[in-house]
């Protein structure tokens, strides 16, 4: 079980009570699949991904991201039982989907360059630590259930 400070909830809820989601969302899914391509292959059936440009225009692929963000609130309400909160989607990420769960690590790390490019001189140390570690909770849970 994770403890956190009341310093790092108040960060993580801070985080997450100023985000853009519909411009965050998008922006972070697009560079995973940029910059780590072999992630495109669970997104076969989102149309056109064969160029950064194709990618970043492409509305399915900016609706996920969005939806990826959204299901990140899960766990700033559930912050003393994320792996419960996440049970049902690691599930389905690992049974369903295959998923590598590698994955979610590295959508979490474009996540946290997207985040604190926008947030700027607000992304202190002590920010980025709690989100850092709050990230880390959320790709644990994500790859429990996997076998």
């Amino acid at each position: 079980m994770v403890e956190w400070t009341q310093q790092e909830r108040s960060i993580i809820a801070g985080i997450f009570a100023n985000l853009n989601y519909e411009d965050i969302g998008p922006k972070a899914l697009a560079r995973c699949l940029i910059v780590y391509p072999w992630t495109q292959r669970y997104f076969g059936a989102y149309g056109d991904l064969s160029t950064p440009d194709a990618i970043k225009g492409n509305a399915k692929i900016a609706a996920h991201g969005v939806k990826v963000l959204h299901g990140l609130d899960r766990a700033v309400k559930n912050m003393d039982n994320i792996n419960e909160a996440y049970s049902e989607l690691s599930v389905l990420h690992s049974d369903k989907l295959h998923v590598d769960p590698d994955n979610f690590r590295i959508l979490g790390d474009c996540l946290t360059v997207v985040i604190a490019a926008n947030l700027g001189d607000a992304f202190t140390v002590e920010t980025q630590c709690a989100f850092q570690k709050f990230l880390a909770v959320v790709v644990f849970a994500l790859g429990r259930k996997y076998h």
